[in-house]
């Protein structure tokens, strides 16, 4: 729920803190004193359209705040969570901060959590908290899925189980459909994108490409080309190391043999010579291992020559070609053949696969359409409820001729939440038309039909906090009365903010909010420096200043003793009918519906 409220030079607001809370808040006040700008403020706190017209006279920007408390887990906060937004939790609580500022230049800004967030997140996060019923606001069921949901959760927890198997059904069956409407759609496409990968497949086996053959092929390559300087310097190199006949000074093998011979006549006299003679015969090792590699290698090199090259040149032009036309490196190429391998394996089972999708889809559908016969027989039952206990509130609160109408029109083709069409209809009185909700309707009417629906609905609605503008417009009397008990009734479910012109609904209000209007002649000049300018205080009335102000709104005598009589009648008449025996008519619905 919304804990506190805060608006800053919105329309003739200059700085005000509502304190909200649990229960019925009402807003009173002055035709033109700003009331109607809280409905404002939180219409922008829902990612409402800015007007730069409503920020005050003089005022850089307007300002609209709200300090949230909700459960952890709530949808609200996830989402915010998920926005960036900082959440504060505590004992199973979160304290979330929503905030929306808009310039004198029509710019608007919008803050979650105390993180800059796009408009879009904060009407997101909002609209699953608060729900403004208002003169010019959109109809919270002005949509067909918004009035099918509303009654699904009208039919209770059970009819939600047996729609949730039918939903994880129907995503079942509606995948297996779509991929056998594509199996036997594009048969002809499958068929040749098969033997397109057969022939591939063929010509890369005939091939057979083994892992990294086409690098070491490369250098094999190299290695033929360069065969006679190869040979050349090998044949140096070996005569170095051993030679019959490599001049006066000898080939190395021979000088590091007389070299190690010298320093064994004297290794005996001194340790140091020992250990380099040893050395040294380490070295005539290593020399004639490597003279005998060499010796290997030229061999080699006489064994191959330019039928061998001619081979390897050969091999490398066969992998080229796959490496042009199906992937970068021989490595791809292989890979590109074992995807390709498994994908053939697919498309040849389609026969196979189109059968047993065809069985599945079949036996599915049968099952989903049986499901959703049932769906359409709760769901008919729940409309029957739901309309006869809206219309008995409807007959409570003032328009004792109109009658719901739910309707629930069964349809060919099965959809993801059953074949159903949900409409909710208004016939305002005996004879004239059913029409949808919106349409044929005043506003104080419409306001008191979306009060009607929210009474029955508010055990088992998700959203914490209504805010109903004006619902009272065009009533009087013993309908006023139990306009006000009916929202009293609704906040024993949900925090209820309501702005109202009659002391009958003002009565039953568990918090009293006054809005007072100053006026500042036009010759005088005010804090902003503007000529004559009208700014509103916004203050929590305690118990006698409640009955001033509904002497006021009752005689707009506030002064008059009779008048303030009336007004702690009308006090402690609503005080006795919350906390009495529920009436049967209006209570027993409620009663009931928080049962199921």
């Amino acid at each position: 729920m919304i804990e506190e409220l805060r608006i800053r030079d919105l329309g003739v607001i200059a700085d005000a803190t509502l304190p909200l809370g649990p229960g019925l808040s009402v807003v009173t006040g002055e035709t033109g004193a700003g009331k109607t700008m809280v409905v404002t403020a939180l219409g922008l706190l829902l990612g409402g359209r800015s007007d730069a017209g409503a920020v005050r006279v003089g005022a850089k920007s307007a300002l609209a705040e709200a300090s949230v408390r909700l459960e952890a887990g709530h949808t609200a906060v996830e989402r915010a969570l998920e926005a960036g937004a900082e959440v504060d939790e505590h004992d199973g609580a979160a304290d979330l901060l929503l905030a929306r500022t808009v310039g004198a230049d029509g710019r608007s800004r919008a803050h979650l959590g105390g993180r800059s967030a796009p408009v879009g997140a904060l009407a997101e996060v909002g609209g699953q908290l608060v729900v403004i019923h208002g003169q010019s606001e959109q109809l919270r069921l002005k949509s067909a899925a918004a009035q099918r949901e509303a009654l699904d959760r009208f039919a209770g927890e059970d009819f939600g189980s047996r729609l949730g198997e039918y939903a994880a059904l129907y995503r079942g069956w509606n995948a297996a459909q779509r991929e056998l409407d594509e199996l036997t759609s594009a048969s002809r496409e499958r068929l040749r994108e098969a033997e397109s990968l057969e022939a591939a497949l063929e010509e890369i086996s005939a091939v057979d490409p083994q892992p990294g053959e086409d690098e070491r092929l490369k250098a094999e390559s190299v290695r033929l080309s360069n065969l006679e300087g190869l040979r050349l310097a090998v044949q140096q190199a070996h005569e170095a190391l051993v030679a019959e006949d490599f001049g006066e000074a000898g080939d190395a093998t021979t000088l590091v043999d007389a070299a190690k011979r010298a320093l064994e006549h004297v290794a005996e006299h001194d340790a140091a010579l020992a250990a380099s003679s040893e050395r040294l015969a380490e070295v005539g090792y290593v020399l004639a291992d490597i003279a005998q590699e060499l010796a290997s290698y030229g061999a080699s090199l006489d064994a191959e020559g330019p039928q061998r090259l001619a081979e390897v040149e050969e091999r490398r032009a066969a992998l080229g070609n796959l490496v042009r036309k199906y992937a970068p490196t021989v490595d791809e190429v292989i890979e590109w053949a074992e995807t390709g391998q498994k994908r053939l394996y697919e498309l040849q089972d389609d026969g196979g696969r189109i059968e047993a999708l065809t069985e599945q889809v079949s036996r599915d559908e049968e099952q989903l359409r049986s499901l959703a016969a049932e769906l359409t027989a709760r769901r008919r039952d729940a409309a029957a409820q739901l309309a006869e206990r809206v219309s008995t509130e409807l007959t409570a609160l003032a328009m004792p001729d109109a009658t719901l109408q739910v309707g629930v029109e069964e349809t060919a083709d099965l959809g993801p939440l059953g074949a159903d069409e949900v409409s909710i209809m208004l016939q305002p009185h005996a004879g004239a038309p059913a029409r949808p909700l919106g349409k044929g309707a005043s506003g104080g009417e419409l306001s008191r039909v979306m009060l009607a629906i929210e009474v029955v609905l508010a055990a088992v609605d998700p959203v914490p906090t209504f805010v109903f503008d004006e619902v009272d417009a065009g009533v009087g009397g013993r309908a006023a009365v139990e306009i006000g008990r009916r929202l009293a009734m609704l906040a024993r479910h949900v925090q209820v903010l309501v702005v109202t012109h009659l002391p009958q609904v003002a009565a039953f209000a568990d918090r009293h909010i006054r809005v007072t209007k100053n006026s500042v002649a036009s010759g005088e000049r005010g804090s902003e420096g503007v000529a004559g300018f009208t700014s509103s205080d916004v203050s929590l009335l305690g118990q006698d200043e409640r009955v001033v102000e509904l002497a006021r709104m009752l005689a707009g005598q506030e002064d008059s003793a009779s008048a303030r009589a009336h007004a702690q009648e009308l006090l402690d008449d609503a005080r006795a009918d919350r906390e009495g025996p529920p009436r049967k008519t209006a209570r027993a619905g409620t009663r009931a519906r928080a049962a199921k």
